[in-house]
């Protein structure tokens, strides 16, 4: 089961507050700022910090090239979120 779009775009890491980048063939959300992943159980997301995976060097890499091609995005954009509570 995956992710709801719609709640996807409200998701937040509860660590950083930043915008999480949804891994839908591994149902996880990926911070690269802190390099942790949040699993997604049966469609739920597990937002808690101490339940948290730390990624390994290689796999955060694989990760951020996948971001940076545009492979996976952003739950929102923290600039459009700022302007939208301005």
């Amino acid at each position: 089961m995956g992710l709801d779009p719609a709640l996807a775009e409200v998701l937040a890491c509860p660590q950083d507050k930043g915008p999480l980048y949804l891994v839908p063939e591994d149902d996880l959300l990926y911070n690269p700022r802190t390099n942790r992943t949040y699993a997604i159980d049966g469609g739920i997301p597990v937002l808690l910090i101490d339940e948290a995976t730390e990624v390994d060097p290689a796999a955060a890499a694989a990760l951020d090239a996948r971001i940076t091609s545009g492979e996976l995005r952003p739950t929102f954009d923290p600039d459009e979120w700022a302007s939208d509570t301005a």
